[in-house]
């Protein structure tokens, strides 16, 4: 579906954890992290690239602030972010495979942080569901939640 309202979809920044990924295993147990080995395909989404690690794939499970507003809305949780990651550059309506096949959990924000509108639906839709949020002018960003498991994936804003 084409969109009726041009968006950007965002990665979480590959600076951000860097520095993780030189850390020991006993360094990053301190900080409540880990490093895994991919045994799965999907099943381990950087948010960093914004792509499924492939199987063997070095990954750190850390949580993360992905919603450091003051208030109720103020979020954190596991994320993944593969050792290999590039940071994703994504063109105006371009939708990741590895969210594009997901169930999604699309929470709309205002310029508070507070949240205004939320919808479920299926990654091959997303277009129309950012397109109708987005025509909620309370609306000032999206955040995409893998359904199923609950985790953050990534920021949608308006292009």
């Amino acid at each position: 579906m084409i969109a009726t309202v041009p968006f950007r979809i965002s990665p979480l920044p590959l600076d951000a954890f860097a520095e993780f990924f030189e850390l020991s295993d006993a360094e990053l147990a301190a900080k409540g992290m880990r490093r895994m080995i991919a045994d799965s395909k999907p099943g381990f989404p950087c948010r960093v690239s914004l792509v499924d690690a492939e199987v063997g794939d070095r990954v750190l499970l850390l949580p993360y602030t992905h919603h450091p507003v003051p208030g109720p809305y103020r979020a954190s949780g596991p994320i993944f972010a593969r050792e290999a990651a590039r940071q994703a550059q994504l063109a105006v309506n371009e939708v990741p495979e590895s969210v594009r096949g997901r169930l999604l959990s699309v929470r709309g924000y205002d310029r508070q942080g507070i949240m205004v509108a939320s919808d479920v639906t299926e990654g091959r839709s997303l277009e129309g569901t950012v397109s109708r949020l987005f025509s909620d002018q309370r609306v000032d960003y999206l955040h995409l939640h893998n359904a199923r498991a609950g985790c953050y994936s990534c920021r949608v804003d308006r292009a």
